[in-house]
């Protein structure tokens, strides 16, 4: 499986996507928004001969939502998140507003609801949901078992983890979440994260102070 890596909009959101042999992809939070991002992901798809099977959403904060529009469009995917979350598909115009954001974004609308447990698949790949809440109430995390992988959006990042300020965050909830859902797979399984670097389930248990 290979896992590709884009650092878009202000905000310096990641946006992965992800395929394996069969060519067959998914892309997990799209934040771009600038046509050069747009011309980046394109370009990487076409060089690479992808087909995308999924555009999935780890949670609908508007860092990772800026680019569901275009590449549901482009694509020919619906956006895929938890029902939880929909509301701010609703708010993203004061959403932005209230950040300071200067962006003119039409909202994707979640066009499959993603559950607990669900398994996503593509290729020769699957994807298990793990509803993870707290950072935001329909958070979500993707767990990859064969390849020893979780995308795990702004749940956990290298050495802390999502912040619990904004709307409906809950902090007990999402150290509770992450103690009892993340922290009991493997130590040797990637972290890919919603900003910044990964990290490893073994590094956050021996590292990470909220834990």
């Amino acid at each position: 499986m290979t896992v590709k890596t884009f650092i878009f909009n202000p905000v310096q959101e990641n946006t992965y996507v992800v395929f394996d042999e069969s060519k067959e992809a998914v892309i997990i939070d799209a934040g771009c928004i600038f046509e050069n991002e747009y011309r980046q992901i394109d370009t990487f798809i076409e060089y690479n001969n992808l087909k995308i099977k999924h555009l999935l959403n780890t949670h609908l904060h508007f860092d990772h939502i800026l680019g569901s529009r275009y590449i549901a469009k482009k694509y020919n995917v619906p956006l895929e998140a938890h029902l939880s979350d929909e509301f701010m598909i609703d708010t993203l115009g004061q959403t932005l507003e209230s950040f300071g954001v200067n962006l003119n974004v039409e909202a994707q609308p979640i066009g499959k609801y993603l559950a607990e447990n669900e398994v996503i698949k593509f290729g020769n790949s699957e994807f298990k949901v793990l509803l993870v809440p707290g950072h935001s109430p329909g958070s979500l995390c993707f767990y990859c078992q064969k390849e020893g992988i979780l995308f795990s959006g702004d749940v956990l990042f290298r050495g802390t983890i999502g912040r619990t300020d904004l709307p409906y965050g809950d902090y007990d909830m999402l150290i509770e979440n992450i103690k009892e859902q993340l922290m009991i797979l493997p130590g040797s399984t990637i972290v890919y994260s919603g900003h910044g670097a990964e990290t490893t389930i073994n590094e956050e248990s021996r590292n990470n102070p909220y834990l």
